[in-house]
């Protein structure tokens, strides 16, 4: 019975704003309470370790079961998402180098990243990702290699196509068992959350952020440029109508979760739900948002490109026009096989450097640099890619209702 009125304000409140009052209090106690941190910290580490252990498994059951359940001659729409997908995370990679170009950062590279070994060139990336796709698929559970378990999900689902009804409906039990299981994670991410704020700003504070604070500016406005401009702008084209609405929804219901779990795997079913919502075609959405997980990474394209030249410009290299072209397709490349790997973004950063003939002990520093500024980097850079999942998923849905 105590627990009574707890139980309706948890049901009348929002997710959202579950998770700032955790994050307040988090703040709160690292300020207040700070020996008490280390216990509440424990509840960050819990929730954490919960969704890693999650998301892999729902990616690969969501994945497989779509595809196995769907007809032939049903219209999944899947082109122009994918369409979306590769023109925003190059406009996104365009948006990086020009800001950098515009305002250069300059780095103290003194720090080190530990038990990194970055890529060397662009074949081996190409190669790494076909290893990947090739790998074990337990072994690709195990490890969070989204590549390899995408691969082994979409074969699996198109050899499951021939199997019987029965079949086909237990996964698709299988699958809204997994994400029902990975929603009641969520739902215990205010705690988590306050555990995470706490130890951060207990540990650090703001005085590992500060040091980078125009980085770290130039990062998050571009960031915020292109969920605000550039992804409206595309979504405009696409409609021809005023995109706002649309992006405003997708930030505040998927961005906001995205940006404090910091995994889009595991964000996955908020977004389900949200198209669901959003009256698009399921068969488009089961399959685009886990496949957008995987591959739909502008944030990491940004991060990519920004970091690098912050290197260049740290070193008094010049870059000249075309090889910031360049860059931004390599970033871009790059940034759809950077998803699922904690740090995947960063550890491309020595080979974008590499355009630019940077050693690989001063790329591994400006590694090391993306680490500490990562509480916020990793942070925007998930709430970026997570809601642009949704929003070009969306966009294809309406635009070919409005055809």
């Amino acid at each position: 019975m105590l627990f009574s009125p707890l139980l309706r304000w948890l049901q009348r409140t929002s997710l959202v704003a579950q998770i700032m009052i955790g994050l307040v209090a988090g703040v709160a106690l690292a300020v207040l309470l700070p020996s008490a941190t280390p216990s509440v910290a424990f509840l960050g580490n819990l929730f954490i370790a919960a969704l890693k252990a999650i998301a892999p498994v729902l990616v690969f059951v969501l994945v497989m079961a779509a595809i196995s359940n769907h007809r032939p001659g049903e219209t999944t729409h899947m082109r122009p998402v994918l369409m979306l997908y590769a023109v925003g995370t190059l406009a996104a990679a365009t948006v990086g180098v020009t800001a950098s170009m515009l305002f250069p950062s300059t780095l103290v590279l003194q720090t080190q990243a530990q038990g990194t070994t970055p890529p060397g060139a662009v074949s081996e990336v190409l190669l790494n990702v076909v290893q990947s796709i090739t790998a074990n698929p337990v072994k690709s559970l195990l490890e969070a290699n989204y590549i390899g378990i995408l691969a082994w999900a979409i074969a699996l689902g198109i050899a499951l196509r021939h199997a019987s009804d029965g079949t086909r409906t237990a996964l698709q039990d299988g699958a809204q068992a997994v994400t029902q299981v990975i929603q009641w994670v969520i739902r215990c991410a205010p705690l988590g959350i306050m555990g995470l704020v706490a130890a951060t700003f207990a540990e650090a504070g703001t005085q590992a952020l500060w040091g980078y604070a125009r980085l770290l500016t130039v990062l998050l406005g571009c960031m915020l440029f292109v969920a605000l401009v550039v992804n409206p702008l595309i979504v405009f084209l696409v409609l021809r109508r005023n995109p706002y609405p649309l992006v405003f929804t997708c930030l505040r219901e998927s961005g906001v979760t995205a940006f404090f779990t910091r995994s889009s795997a595991a964000n996955i079913p908020i977004n389900l739900a949200l198209c669901k919502r959003l009256n698009l075609n399921e068969e488009t959405y089961s399959i685009a948002i886990p496949l957008g997980a995987t591959i739909n990474m502008a944030g990491a394209a940004i991060t990519i490109s920004v970091l690098s030249l912050a290197a260049a410009h740290t070193l008094g290299v010049h870059v000249d026009m075309p090889t910031a072209l360049l860059l931004c397709v390599v970033a871009s490349v790059c940034a759809c096989g950077a998803s699922g790997v904690a740090g995947g973004s960063l550890l491309l950063i020595p080979l974008a450097c590499s355009l630019f003939g940077i050693g690989n002990d001063v790329a591994m520093q400006v590694v090391g640099v993306g680490f500490i500024i990562g509480v916020l980097q990793d942070s925007t850079e998930t709430a970026l890619n997570s809601s642009t999942d949704v929003l070009f998923t969306a966009t294809a849905c309406l635009a070919k209702e409005q055809s």
